[in-house]
């Protein structure tokens, strides 16, 4: 038998990753060294998996389960950074967030 069940949890989850790398350039400055963005992404991503995986368990009433949440977190990251060189990057909507970072900055 095949089920298809896909929480609305899981769904929030990776929309929250696709929009990841721009959350990073509104919070850094347009000078961040790209490791210091990196480590930041990898921060976010890690709380969206991990968060995801904790609002699952409370909404579908079963346990914390930490591989799944881990498996998130890595899953949301890779997401990101393949957002982030794929699609925010080559169409500018990296470049222009970080300026407008910059400009509420000052």
């Amino acid at each position: 038998m095949i089920t298809f069940d896909l929480p609305p949890v899981l769904i929030v989850g990776l929309i929250v990753s696709t929009i990841l790398p721009l959350i990073v350039g509104l919070v850094t400055k347009v000078v961040t060294d790209p490791g210091v963005k990196a480590i930041i992404l990898a921060g976010l991503a890690a709380v969206t998996g991990l968060g995801t995986e904790f609002l699952n368990a409370i909404t579908s009433g079963t346990s914390y389960d930490l591989g799944t949440g881990l498996v998130l977190a890595v899953t949301s990251f890779l997401i990101a950074v393949g957002l982030h060189f794929g699609i925010w990057k080559p169409t500018g909507a990296a470049g222009a967030v970080q300026r407008v970072g910059a400009k509420h900055a000052a």
